[in-house]
């Protein structure tokens, strides 16, 4: 087998597996939601002891530092120069291989398993150095935003104890840290304001923690989370800088280098996917495909790509809002009215493609009237707003087909 198709063959099977543990999660976290309160009470004295742990080891572990000294043996590649997979892999094994276990084993995720292959493979020479490089890459900036939202629920979860939740947020900040440099060039790309938005949303949560003020913290941590996954979709199937359009671009002068792009993409959708997938399920798995290294780079069409990920953020900020609605009152129809909004905001520049700035504007506001409502817990004002709201992501939906 030539190095091309064994390249591919480990690519598909960690696409694969990649995409059955999409539905795993989302099973896992049905069933974690349909538990009862003693399996929960059993499952918190767990929690606090694993939670020991995993604070100790990673009071002891520079992980910047070695993914960064990772990433910088990798990048020798670019240059021709023979990488040390050695000395990579002995990096992931002593530094980085722990924390990704911990996500594994509470995601129910096989990252481990393919970040372990990738490194194997470009070790035997069967799979090309840079894409072995944007494996590692965006499959471990998966793991550190994934471990910002544990940071988060382990806050939530212990919010009697204020310095605990401090001490959560700090460590939250230190792996977004990591993370900063791919929503600095999402910035760089698209004239956003993602760094401004995380930063303010970390100080709204800071000071939630001083306020006691629960649904400030859960609002806040909103924030972050959509807006690391709009720097995921930007960076994976936005227009006109997304993977999608460099690797079709790409095609047209190199083969091997669209194979590169194509595979960046793959990697950074994977931390989005599982989301999608829940309520957008065909949206999801066609994007899953066409990033695909089994799909020939120059049919990657990533006009569809971007439509797809469109139709599938209109049809999560429905559920969103149907959620606010059959959670009236309570705080879970304010925090899934924000993230409802926040979805809204990641298409922003989709929808103003598609139905034009006046129609992105008066979306947005209309939006930002319904989150207000939900505040207020006023269900006539709510009641107003929400019929526009649905429609106008309908008519995003038909103008994305």
């Amino acid at each position: 087998m030539s190095w091309k198709w064994k390249w591919m063959a480990v690519f598909t099977a960690a696409a694969l597996a990649l995409a059955a543990c999409g539905q795993s999660e989302q099973t896992a976290r049905t069933e974690k939601e349909n538990s009862n309160q003693t399996a929960v009470e059993k499952q918190e004295e767990t929690k606090t002891e694993t939670k020991t742990e995993e604070e100790s080891e990673q009071a002891d572990v520079d992980y910047a530092g070695a993914f960064s000294e990772a990433l910088a043996e990798l990048d020798k590649a670019k240059q021709g120069a023979t990488v040390d997979f050695a000395k990579v892999e002995s990096l992931y094994k002593e530094k980085l291989q722990p924390l990704v276990q911990k996500r594994d084993a509470e995601l129910e995720d096989t990252l481990d398993q393919h970040i372990t292959t990738a490194l194997a493979a470009g070790k035997d020479g069967s799979l090309e150095p840079m894409v072995v490089k944007q494996i590692f890459d965006k499959l471990m900036q998966k793991v550190f935003y994934t471990t910002i939202k544990h940071e988060f629920t382990e806050a939530e979860e212990h919010w009697a104890n204020k310095e605990e939740v401090k001490e959560e947020i700090e460590e939250a900040k230190a792996f977004y840290a990591i993370l900063q440099p791919t929503v600095e060039k999402r910035d760089a790309a698209y004239g956003t304001k993602l760094v401004d938005a995380i930063s303010g949303a970390f100080a709204q949560m800071e000071q939630a923690v001083q306020n006691d003020d629960a649904l400030a913290f859960a609002l806040g941590k909103q924030v972050v989370d959509k807006t690391l996954m709009k720097t995921f979709y930007l960076a994976s199937g936005a227009l006109p800088h997304g993977y999608a359009a460099k690797a079709a671009a790409a095609a047209k002068e190199s083969a091997e280098e669209a194979k590169v792009k194509q595979a960046e993409g793959w990697a950074f959708y994977q931390s989005v996917y599982p989301y999608m997938k829940r309520h957008a399920a065909e949206e999801a798995d066609y994007i899953l495909k066409q990033f695909d290294l089994q799909t020939d780079v120059k049919t990657l069409d990533p006009k569809a790509v971007n439509h797809a990920f469109v139709r599938g953020w209109a049809k999560v900020a429905l559920h969103e809002y149907e959620e606010s609605q059959e959670n009236w009152g309570q705080d879970k129809s304010v925090i899934t009215a924000l993230e409802g909004a926040l979805f809204i905001n990641m298409m922003e520049n989709d929808i103003k493609t598609l139905l034009g700035n006046e129609a992105y504007n008066t979306l947005n506001d209309q939006a930002t009237h319904y989150l207000e409502a939900a505040k207020a817990k006023n269900k006539a004002e709510g009641d107003k707003w929400l019929p526009q709201i649905e429609a106008a992501l309908q008519q995003v939906i038909e103008k994305a087909k």
